[in-house]
């Protein structure tokens, strides 16, 4: 029979029979090192999802270089990153890439978003073209929206283009988790307190269990926001953990 979906619970059909009783994926449990307790995860219903990990914010010549911020938060969650990946992906974990990828038109973006990035019309704001690297900031199929070139991007993982701060507003997110099966996701990348914390939040109220990866994650914020945002995660949102625990935990498994 053959098999009609990517996801955990695929159906199988042939010309004479559709037989929709697949079988769960068994448990493959991983115990993590965490905050505000250790927890445990089943393997074959979590993802990881990397937020942001893209020129314009954390390459050199990208939007927020060219803004004199900073670089090296936004580049902190690199080296982290290239160690929890391929840990977890020898496990299967998919690995979803979510960046802002924003239409040429700007079509979907109310004012509300634009202003972010252009308070004042006079600024490089979305799809404003970079002056020395002539790519538009943010927008679909740029050098601006691409992932960095230190990150390994694989065959098999999912990108999904956003268009708010929050990666589940008007965008594929929330099916993509629920046709995997998906019950757990950890989460990584730029900013902390913005992007990363708004796609968490927005996960927790739909009902999944949020692990955010704490050294995984960066922010050219002020310190006090990262602290507010990982003691909002730790009392209201879900738990906290290193790479090093990921890494050590799915060693063990």
């Amino acid at each position: 029979m053959a098999r009609l979906g990517r996801g955990a619970y695929p159906w199988r059909v042939s010309p004479k029979q559709v037989d929709l009783a697949a079988e769960p994926a068994p448990v493959v449990r991983m115990d993590i090192a965490a905050e505000p307790q250790n927890v445990t995860v089943d393997l074959n219903r979590t993802a990881f999802i990397v937020v942001d990990m893209q020129n314009d914010f954390c390459a050199p010549g990208g939007w927020v270089d060219y803004l004199d911020a900073d670089l090296s938060p936004e580049r902190a969650p690199i080296g982290p990153l290239q160690a929890v990946l391929p840990a977890l992906r020898k496990h299967k974990v998919p690995i979803i890439w979510l960046n802002w990828g924003n239409r040429a038109d700007q079509a979907n973006l109310p004012p509300t978003i634009l202003y972010v990035f252009n308070n004042d019309g006079n600024g490089l704001g979305i799809g404003g073209v970079h002056p020395k690297t002539g790519a538009k900031v943010l927008e679909k199929g740029s050098w601006s929206a691409a992932v960095v070139d230190e990150l390994e991007q694989l065959p098999g993982d999912i990108h999904v283009d956003k268009y708010r701060i929050s990666g589940f507003w008007d965008t594929p997110l929330d099916s993509i988790l629920r046709n995997l099966g998906i019950t757990t996701v950890m989460f990584g990348g730029v900013n902390t307190d913005q992007c990363v914390m708004h796609t968490l939040t927005d996960a927790h109220f739909l009902g999944y269990n949020c692990i955010l990866v704490e050294d995984c994650c960066g922010t050219t914020s002020p310190e006090f926001c990262v602290q507010a945002t990982l003691w909002n995660i730790k009392t209201c949102f879900g738990f906290v953990a290193s790479s090093k625990s990921v890494v050590d935990a799915a060693v063990r498994v």
